[in-house]
C-alpha cells in the first residue's frame, strides 16, 4: 500500500471524521455515483491549513534571482549557515514587539499623559512637614536622617518624555517596560537640592502625590513603587492597564529635574554633596579634615538630568539601522539568559545599547552589519578589553575642565563615560560583575568560533543561572550582617556616599577580601543581589535587609585546590606581619626541609573530598575574621555529590564475583549491569542535588 492522498493526511491531522459510503458491489450507476460523491467531499482542503505548491518543471529549475542571489550571498558574509540564519530571524520574531501591541501601548501612553497632567497641585510646606500626605500613601523612600532643609509645593509636570528602548524599538518580549521622565517644573525645586538627598526627597513627594491620584483612576489595574536599577534612593512608579491588557505593558514614571538646573561642577566624583554633620548627627570635626567624595550619589542625579539626551545619542545612531537594532536585542537575550542584568548594579541593556553607539562612533561596528555580526563584535570588544583598567568614553570634547579618566578610576570600579565627560554609565557595576561578564564573552566567542550545531541553543536559548555557572556557591543571609561589617572594615564614607545602603558599602571590600584570601584557588569570583520586589503605595519601602540573600559564586582552578598550605613570607620580612594580620590566629611559624622558617597556614582534610571544600574553610574563616558574620551566617553550596560518589564507590565494590585465572590467582570479574545501574543512580542523585539546591536558594 503507497501514502495516503494528501488530503486524507490533513484531514486526519486536524481530527475531523472522515466521510465514507458503504461498500458497493459492481460498477454501476450508483456505485459511481457514490464514488464521485465521495470525491467531491474530500477535494475542499481544511480551512487554515497550507496546500503543496504545485510548480511546473521550469519553474523549479529555474535561475535565481538576484534577490535570492543576493540573500544567499548575504548568508555566507554575515552568518556562518543558512540554519543559523533562520535561527536568529525565528528568536528576533519572537522577542520583537508586534505593531498591533504597539498600537495598544500607545493609547495606553496618551491615557497616561492626559492623567498625570491633571493631577491637581499642592501648597508649598516645608520637607519635613508631610501633613498634606493622605493617609493611604507612603513615601517610597527611607527618610534617614529625617531632619532635612528645604521646601516642596506639587505641579504638574511641565514635560512629559517617553524614554528607553521602547521608542528606539530594541525593547525585548516578555517584560515590555516604557520609561517616561517627568520633568518637574523649575518652582518646586531650589539651588541647594544637590545636598544631603534634598533633591531625592522632593522626587519620592512627587511620585507619592501622583500614586494617590492615579491609583484612584479605574484606568490603572495596578499602581505600585518600585527601585529604578535597585538604588533605594530613587523610586519610580508603576502603572499598568486595567483588565486584559494588564500583563501587555508596564509604565514606569521618573521625575527629573529640568535641562541644565544642578551645575555640573557640583556633581564630579571628587566632590562631597552629602555632609558629615548631617548623615552622621554629629558636629563638624575642627581639625579641617576635607569631606569625603560621594561619586555614587553625584551619579544618581547626573542620570536623571541625562535622560533624554541619552535618547537623543541612541536615536541618531540606531534610528535607522535595523541590524544594530536587532544586535541590541540579541545582547539583551544574551544577558538576560545569563541573569547578568538583574539587580542592582546589573550590566543592562542600556550599558550594551551605549556601547553599540561607542563601537559605532570608533568605527568598529558598521550600520550596515547584521545583528549577528553586531552580536560578535561587542562580544569580542567585552572578552578583550577591560574597563576595570582602562576606561573608554564617549565624549569628543577636548574641555580641560573636564574631569580625566583616572579621577574616574580611583572613584569607580569600571569606568565608561557618557558623551558629557561627567557621567560614568558603570558606576553601579562592580568589577565582579564585569569580570563575569569578560568570561562569558569569552567562553561566548570560543563557541561562535567553534561552530558547533548547537552553538546557537547554547548561546541564546538556554538559561544559565549561578548555580549552574560556579563550582560553589554561597549565600549570606540575613542581610542585616553586613551593617555590622560596615561598622568593623569602618566604612562611613562609603555608607554616607550610598545613603545608608551597607550592603552596596560591604560588597566591594567583602569580595576583595575573599578574593585576596582564596589566591590561586580562584578564578573568578562573581555576586548576585535579587532585585527587590514591587510594593503597594500604602506600604513602607522594603529595608536593606529584605532583599533576601546575597550570592557569590566561585569559579575554582583545578591547580593548587587541594592544597592544604598556605605558604607566607619568612619571619624576619616585614610583610610577615601583614600575613598574620590578615590570617588572624590561623598563622603559625613553621621550618620547612629547606631550613626556612616562615609564617604559614595549614587547613584539615584527610580525604580528598575534604580538600576539594578547602575554599569553605577559607570563606567562613576570613569572614568571621575581619567582618564578624559567623559561620551561621555563611551556607556553602559545594561537593554535594561527595556522599553519592563515595556510595558508589562501596556498592560497586560488592558487585562482582571472584574467579580463578589461568595463573592459579584469584580474580574479580566486575558486574557491568551493576556498575551501570550504579551510574544511572549516580546521574540521578546529580539532577535531584542541583534541582534541590536550586530551588531551595532561588530568591
Amino acid at each position: 500500500m503507497g501514502p495516503a492522498p494528501a488530503g486524507e493526511q490533513l484531514c486526519g491531522a486536524i481530527g475531523e471524521p472522515e466521510v465514507m459510503e458503504p461498500a458497493l458491489e459492481g460498477t454501476g450507476k450508483e456505485g459511481k455515483k457514490a464514488s464521485s460523491r465521495k470525491r467531491t467531499l474530500a477535494e475542499p482542503p481544511a480551512k487554515g491549513l497550507l496546500q503543496p505548491v504545485k510548480l511546473s518543471r521550469a519553474e523549479l529549475y529555474k535561475e535565481p534571482t538576484n534577490e535570492e542571489l543576493n540573500h544567499l550571498r548575504e548568508t555566507e558574509i554575515l552568518f556562518h549557515s543558512s540554519l543559523l540564519r533562520l535561527q536568529v530571524e525565528e528568536l528576533l520574531k519572537e522577542v520583537r514587539l508586534s505593531e498591533k501591541k504597539k498600537d495598544r501601548i500607545d493609547a495606553f501612553l496618551r491615557e497616561v499623559n492626559q492623567r498625570v497632567v491633571r493631577v491637581p497641585s499642592v501648597p508649598e510646606t516645608e520637607l519635613t512637614d508631610q501633613a498634606w500626605l493622605p493617609a493611604g500613601v507612603r513615601v517610597p523612600l527611607h527618610q534617614v536622617p529625617y531632619a532635612v532643609k528645604g521646601c516642596f509645593r506639587f505641579l504638574p509636570p511641565a514635560q512629559v518624555t517617553v524614554v528607553g528602548s521602547y521608542l528606539l524599538g530594541t525593547c525585548i518580549r516578555p517584560d515590555i517596560n516604557v520609561d517616561v521622565a517627568l520633568t518637574m517644573p523649575r518652582e518646586i525645586l531650589q539651588d541647594k537640592d544637590g545636598l544631603n538627598q534634598r533633591y531625592f526627597r522632593k522626587r519620592a513627594l512627587y511620585l507619592a502625590h501622583l500614586a494617590h491620584h492615579l491609583a484612584q483612576d479605574p484606568l490603572f489595574g495596578s499602581v505600585c513603587f518600585s527601585y529604578t536599577n535597585g538604588c533605594h534612593l530613587k523610586p519610580s512608579l508603576l502603572l499598568r492597564p486595567r483588565g486584559k491588557d494588564e500583563r501587555l505593558v508596564t509604565v514606569r514614571l521618573h521625575p527629573c529635574p529640568p535641562p541644565d538646573f544642578f551645575r555640573p561642577c557640583r556633581l564630579l566624583p571628587t566632590k562631597n554633596n552629602v555632609r558629615s554633620a548631617w548623615y552622621r548627627g554629629q558636629s563638624p570635626a575642627g581639625d579641617g579634615s576635607p569631606e569625603p567624595p560621594t561619586p555614587h550619589y553625584n551619579t544618581w542625579v547626573l542620570q536623571d538630568t541625562a535622560l533624554e539626551s541619552h535618547l537623543q545619542l541612541l536615536s541618531t545612531m540606531l534610528g535607522s539601522a535595523q541590524g544594530l537594532k536587532d544586535g541590541v536585542a540579541l545582547l539583551k537575550v544574551w544577558l538576560r539568559q545569563r541573569e547578568l542584568d538583574k539587580g542592582q548594579g546589573g550590566f543592562t541593556g542600556f550599558l550594551v545599547s551605549m556601547l553599540v553607539v561607542f563601537l559605532v562612533s570608533t568605527h568598529k561596528i558598521h550600520t550596515t552589519m547584521s545583528g549577528y555580526q553586531v552580536l560578535r563584535s561587542v562580544l569580542q570588544f567585552l572578552a578583550t578589553t577591560d574597563l576595570t583598567v582602562n576606561g573608554i568614553s564617549l565624549c569628543l570634547s577636548s574641555d580641560p575642565s573636564l574631569p580625566a579618566l583616572a579621577d574616574f578610576h580611583q572613584a569607580f570600579s569600571v569606568v565608561f563615560l557618557d558623551s558629557s565627560g561627567r557621567l560614568n554609565l558603570c558606576a553601579d557595576v562592580t568589577a565582579s560583575t564585569y569580570h563575569q561578564v569578560q568570561y562569558e564573552a569569552r567562553l561566548s566567542m570560543t563557541l561562535l568560533d567553534s561552530r558547533a550545531d548547537d552553538g546557537f541553543q547554547l548561546l541564546l536559548m538556554t538559561p544559565k543561572p549561578m548555580i549552574r555557572a560556579f563550582d560553589h556557591v554561597l549565600h549570606l543571609h540575613p542581610l542585616s550582617r553586613l551593617q555590622a561589617a560596615c561598622h568593623r572594615l569602618k566604612l562611613w564614607p562609603e555608607l554616607q556616599d550610598n545613603g545608608g545602603d551597607y550592603v552596596s558599602a560591604a560588597l566591594g571590600p567583602l569580595t576583595t577580601l575573599l578574593e585576596q584570601g582564596l589566591g590561586t584557588r580562584l578564578k573568578l569570583l562573581a555576586h548576585s543581589r535579587p532585585p527587590v520586589p514591587e510594593w503597594g503605595i500604602s506600604q513602607d519601602p522594603p529595608k536593606h535587609k529584605d532583599s533576601g540573600s546575597l550570592t557569590l559564586g566561585l569559579l575554582l582552578r583545578p591547580e593548587g585546590l587541594t592544597s592544604v598550605l598556605e605558604l607566607g613570607p619568612e619571619a624576619d620580612q616585614p610583610e610577615a606581619a601583614k600575613f598574620r594580620q590578615f590570617w588572624g590566629f590561623r598563622s603559625e611559624l613553621r621550618r620547612f626541609q629547606d631550613g626556612a622558617i616562615r609564617e604559614a597556614v595549614v587547613w584539615e582534610a584527610a580525604s580528598m573530598s575534604q580538600k576539594r571544600l578547602i575554599p569553605h574553610q577559607v570563606v567562613t574563616h576570613l569572614l568571621a575574621l575581619h567582618t564578624d558574620i559567623p559561620e551561621t551566617c555563611v551556607h556553602y553550596v559545594g561537593g554535594p555529590l561527595d556522599a553519592l560518589i563515595q556510595g558508589l564507590k562501596q556498592a560497586s565494590s560488592t558487585k562482582g564475583r571472584m574467579v580463578m585465572s589461568r595463573g592459579g590467582e584469584l580474580v574479580m570479574v566486575p558486574n557491568v549491569e551493576a556498575i551501570l545501574e550504579d551510574f544511572a543512580v549516580l546521574g540521578e542523585g546529580l539532577v535531584q542535588t542541583v534541582e534541590a539546591r536550586s530551588e531551595r536558594w532561588t530568591v
